[in-house]
């Protein structure tokens, strides 16, 4: 792991990410994007059919640069997994033999495990249109398959590894329910706060003649004050919805500002004088 400065840390480890015979540039880019995303670095290209380094690959990475400068290419599986003591080989097709198929989530548990013991990984990705191989499903130890719609079960390979780059840092999380942010706290408003708010609203809605019939504004009252009552404010949050109300104190439909001693019933006149203009 390496820090990019003092607040944030670029992580850069866990299994390698093994690409079979990748056709696209941009493809190959779009991996190296998902996989800096999650805090993957080690990218492995076997064969890939426009050659290497790709200019369209560097530039889809949107700069993901570590994992596209540190990429290496081999000619063949076998020699791209030579010094891997573990591989799972993806896939979405039922295969025949004897490899235990696990899910993204044990995969991701496996290959955490194994990462923490010192064991070198990997994640093997077939190729966009054939995916991989009965042979080289072979090489690999295991198999890891995605829940996905039976009858569209392909997977764009940059959406395949993202899934598994995902997976792969939930793993390392104590908390899955864990978010990297949370929103800042606000006081709870006081009961003085509130029935602040419903006077000024009151008192805006009246000067507007909205409680007509004048026999049903008790019941309109009651219906506002259950609506605004129904959750708990912040202070802050009665003060966004003061300001609000104030502002149509303040200034016509037309968006000119009114005199300062011009509020309520002369502003309701105001305004239906720029209406009947």
């Amino acid at each position: 792991m390496a820090g990019t400065n003092s607040e944030r840390i670029m992580l850069a480890e866990g299994p390698a990410i093994i690409l079979m015979e990748p056709q696209l540039g941009e493809n190959i880019g779009m991996v190296a994007r998902a996989m800096a995303n999650f805090g993957l670095a080690e990218l492995r290209l076997v064969n890939p059919r426009d050659g290497w380094p790709s200019e369209k690959a560097r530039a889809a990475a949107a700069k993901a640069d570590h994992v596209i400068d540190g990429t290496v290419v081999f000619d063949t599986l076998e020699e791209a997994i030579a010094d891997l003591n573990f591989v799972y080989a993806t896939t979405a097709r039922q295969r025949d033999g004897f490899k235990p198929v696990r899910s993204p989530v044990t995969a991701a548990e496996t290959l955490r495990t194994k990462f923490r013991s010192g064991e070198k990984t990997g994640i093997l990705f077939g190729r966009e249109k054939s995916g991989l191989s009965n042979e080289d499903v072979a090489l690999a130890d295991e198999i890891v398959t995605f829940p996905v719609n039976p009858a569209f079960a392909s997977l764009n390979i940059a959406q395949a590894v993202l899934l598994m780059s995902y997976e792969w840092m939930k793993s390392g999380m104590e908390d899955v329910h864990a978010v990297p942010f949370d929103a800042p706290e606000q006081p709870p408003a006081t009961k003085d706060e509130l029935i602040g708010l419903f006077d000024h609203l009151e008192e805006a809605l009246e000067a507007r003649n909205y409680f007509h019939p004048a026999h049903k504004k008790p019941k309109m009252i009651e219906n506002l004050r259950a609506v605004f009552s129904r959750r708990a404010f912040t202070g802050p949050e009665i003060h966004v919805v003061r300001g609000v109300i104030s502002s149509l104190d303040r200034f016509t439909r037309a968006g000119q500002r009114l005199p300062a001693a011009m509020t309520g019933s002369e502003a309701q006149a105001t305004d239906d004088d720029k209406r009947d203009a």
